[in-house]
């Protein structure tokens, strides 16, 4: 009989890897206990709506990368994608919305995509990631950040990344930017990705997180969001930059960061660097002011971050 191998886009972790992962995850637990962040844990499974509805269809998580079945009961049960969505309903089901806010939560544990196993990305993998839940404040967005700098200090891989940020900001900054991208790409939509032309329909800011070469070649041109901010936006956004500095963090402000998922508004940011080879993103988020509502529960403005592990 053949040797049985682990599921395609699936590793084990042994030994000194082992070690090495243990060690990301210890480390990132205990700088997140000295900022005041409670670990949770959720299943790693939930309701498909969990994800569907807090995600966003048009995002190519919920399209294209979710492993969705339905049960033996007849319910639709989606292996959890990543875990903010899950976080946000647990506050909600729990009964955590009322007093007590914000709440600080860090969390650890395997995620799940249908993508296509390549160097660097896996079917399963594992994430670390924090959410400040009910903090509508600017200095909210800036102690996250504060926090995964210092993490990436501690495991002494923050040589060579660099912090960018972006606003997406307010619902009318992002009503105005919108119909300036449908404007401005629909003029060349002959040219843009078959997948960009459909985003030009339902959401036209996910054009700007298009890989494909042609699409960049555009949206080096396109508009960006400092000309439609309102002035609470662009005052949001201004004393974000103020804590980083204040807090020692370097940044640098990239208008094209708009993060895979519906969720965010205002500030979206990344760690990104150069020694992966091509630039990659060691970990990733921004504010999600509505996600909370669409689980059920009150508005609880709200930001957080995710790192991914092999």
């Amino acid at each position: 009989m053949s040797q049985l191998q682990p599921a395609r886009g699936t590793h084990d972790l042994i030994g000194a890897e082992h070690r090495r992962h243990h060690r990301v995850i210890e480390v990132a637990r205990r700088i997140a206990t000295l900022y005041g962040f409670e670990e949770w844990a959720t299943p790693i499974f939930e309701d498909t709506r969990v994800f569907s509805r807090g995600l966003g269809d048009t995002s190519d998580v919920v399209s294209k990368e979710m492993y969705v079945f339905e049960d033996r009961g007849g319910e639709s049960i989606t292996l959890r994608p990543e875990n903010t969505a899950g976080v946000c309903r647990a506050l909600v089901s729990n009964g955590l919305t009322q007093g007590g806010l914000p709440r600080k939560v860090f969390y650890a544990g395997p995620m799940f995509r249908y993508e296509r196993p390549q160097k660097g990305r896996y079917r399963q993998f594992h994430q670390i990631g924090i959410e400040v839940l009910g903090a509508p404040e600017p200095l909210a967005d800036a102690e996250v950040i504060a926090c995964g700098w210092q993490i990436q200090q501690e495991l002494g891989i923050e040589e060579g990344t660099i912090l960018e940020i972006n606003t997406l900001g307010d619902a009318p900054s992002r009503d105005a930017y919108r119909a300036a991208l449908v404007g401005y790409f629909t003029g060349h939509a002959e040219a843009l990705s078959a997948d960009s032309r459909m985003r030009l329909e339902k959401n036209p800011l996910r054009i700007l997180d298009s890989k494909d070469k042609g699409d960049r070649a555009l949206i080096a041109d396109a508009p960006t969001i400092f000309d439609h901010l309102t002035p609470e936006a662009a005052a949001f956004f201004e004393t974000v930059q103020r804590h980083l500095t204040r807090f020692g963090v370097p940044f640098r402000v990239n208008p094209r960061i708009v993060r895979g998922l519906d969720y965010y508004s205002h500030t979206a940011f990344e760690f990104v660097t150069d020694r992966l080879g091509a630039q990659g993103t060691v970990m990733g988020g921004g504010r999600y002011n509505g996600l909370v509502e669409e689980m059920g529960g009150p508005a609880t403005p709200s930001v957080g971050w995710a790192a991914h592990l092999l």
